[in-house]
């Protein structure tokens, strides 16, 4: 099985926009080493039966899917509502038109009320022939479920990202934490054993009210004893040579288009 990182930036990506001569504000980030230009935060999980399954919609959705070669996909999961991780939902219609059907999507019952919310159009029902908007089907889940989503035996746990709460999601061997500061006993049950952990990483130094550091994710690694821990969802002061240096053996920065294999 594979997971393929469509974006590992932050909400604003790097560079965000601005800078002085108003072409990217890179922070700390490097802008000739391309791994530092990161899109925002989103994975496609593929089984071994070729099926996939998109985690998350953001703002950056085309160009990513069209950057990997990825022009299909089999459901859509959502970890939570916020803007970037929800803002590509329309480019959906171009999967609908490539498998011909409408999208099952899964998130958890107040993730899906704000998607109806702002996207009322991809519910309503599909009246064939053709797609000339998105069109989804809504599946509530809740953390603390296991389930199958497009042949992947799929685990959700809860994570705490600020004010708000977000899902976690493990599949066999690997994990997938974006937008986390904190994790409760449960989280960890559900991450025990995991061999690869791709985990929210947005800045250096702590703390942040919504997102985990790096000290903090280092202590969960101690915690968990992954073999391999990758850090996502990064901001601009997480510049590619600064972690390749500085990160611990077993640590490293994902990018986009980074794949992993997993079992």
């Amino acid at each position: 099985m594979e997971l393929v990182v469509l974006g590992c930036g932050g909400s604003a990506g790097v560079p965000m926009i601005g800078g002085p001569d108003g072409r990217g504000d890179w922070g700390l980030c490097d802008p000739a080493e391309p791994r530092n230009c990161r899109t925002r935060a989103s994975v496609l999980l593929r089984g071994d039966d070729g099926q996939a399954v998109l985690i998350d919609t953001g703002p950056d959705l085309r160009e990513q899917l069209l950057a990997q070669g990825i022009g299909r996909f089999d459901a859509i999961l959502y970890t939570h509502a916020h803007a970037d991780h929800i803002a590509g939902l329309d480019e959906v219609r171009a999967i609908n038109r490539a498998i011909d059907r409408p999208l099952p999507l899964y998130a958890t019952p107040p993730v899906l009320g704000e998607l109806e919310a702002r996207f009322n159009y991809a519910f309503r029902p599909w009246s064939p022939p053709g797609f000339y908007r998105p069109v989804v089907v809504p599946h509530a889940v809740h953390a603390g479920q296991t389930l199958e989503i497009a042949g992947l035996r799929l685990t959700l746990f809860e994570q705490i990202h600020g004010r708000t709460l977000s899902l976690g999601v493990r599949c066999g061997t690997i994990a997938y934490s974006t937008d986390v500061m904190d994790l409760a006993d449960e989280a960890f049950a559900a991450l025990e054993g995991v061999e690869t952990w791709l985990v929210d990483c947005f800045q250096r130094s702590g703390p942040h009210n919504a997102h985990a550091w790096l000290e903090q994710v280092l202590e969960w690694r101690a915690r968990l004893e992954p073999r391999r821990v990758i850090l996502t969802h990064m901001g601009p002061d997480m510049d590619w040579a600064w972690m390749r240096d500085n990160l611990p053996e077993g640590v490293e920065a994902a990018f986009d288009g980074m794949r992993i294999g997993f079992r």
